[in-house]
């Protein structure tokens, strides 16, 4: 779990009173992200996919700073909903289609179209005009299977999917799918993600990530007692 309270003051004195006002978060700039939030869950209980989502999500926010041209309301339902079609697949076989060595292509087109189907009726009830609606679920509808791009929207939502990877988080969720060591998770991950994006800012987002899971990994941190 994420740690939340210190564990000590060394300094020992208040500096509470000098911390900046925190910024909005992604929930509440767009608020019709917590309802689609508060429907999809359900859907993303499956294989981490919860917690890969709102990572993946924060990525995508990160992602549009430097894109403004980008559309919101497409980029961020997309990546909330992305993954949603997995519910729709055995959980016994979700780990199969994507597995090194394996993989299966048409459990994965299948969780594209499932989700896409899942989506648009989400999307509906939340009366998201039929132009977005049209976008989102098309981004949805291949996201991992289409290896091209169709538009800016598009390569945002693909590149903070796959930035997910290379978190902290994302290596931990690889480690335990496959039973790898950290460090073969991180350079399983590394090698599907640095050369698969599709933006400049996502590509300095991936560089960062990396050098901050290389410095996890040295024998010299490794041997620091925190």
């Amino acid at each position: 779990m994420t740690k939340l309270q210190p564990l000590a003051n060394h300094y020992g004195h208040d500096v509470s009173g000098f911390i900046p006002p925190a910024e909005p978060g992604v929930f509440e700039q767009f608020p019709v992200l917590e309802r689609l939030w508060e429907k999809a869950k359900t859907y993303l209980a499956v294989r981490s996919n919860d917690a890969h989502t709102l990572y993946s999500l924060s990525l995508a926010q990160s992602l549009l700073k430097h894109h403004p041209q980008a559309d919101p309301l497409v980029v961020l339902p997309a990546i909330l909903l992305h993954d949603i079609g997995w519910s729709q697949v055995d959980p016994q076989l979700v780990l199969s289609a994507i597995a090194p060595g394996a993989g299966d292509k048409e459990l994965v087109l299948q969780h594209e179209k499932l989700g896409a189907e899942l989506a648009r009726e989400l999307l509906q009830a939340e009366e998201f005009d039929n132009k977005r609606n049209e976008r989102i679920t098309y981004i949805i509808d291949g996201h991992d299977s289409r290896k091209d791009s169709t538009s800016l929207e598009d390569s945002l939502v693909k590149d903070a999917d796959k930035l997910w990877r290379l978190t902290p988080h994302g290596v931990d969720t690889v480690m335990d799918w496959f039973g790898l060591t950290r460090s073969e998770a991180f350079q399983l991950v590394e090698s599907r993600v640095s050369n698969h994006l599709f933006t400049d800012a996502a590509r300095f987002m991936a560089s960062a990530l990396v050098a901050v899971e290389s410095a996890n990994l040295f024998e010299q941190r490794l041997a620091l007692s925190d």
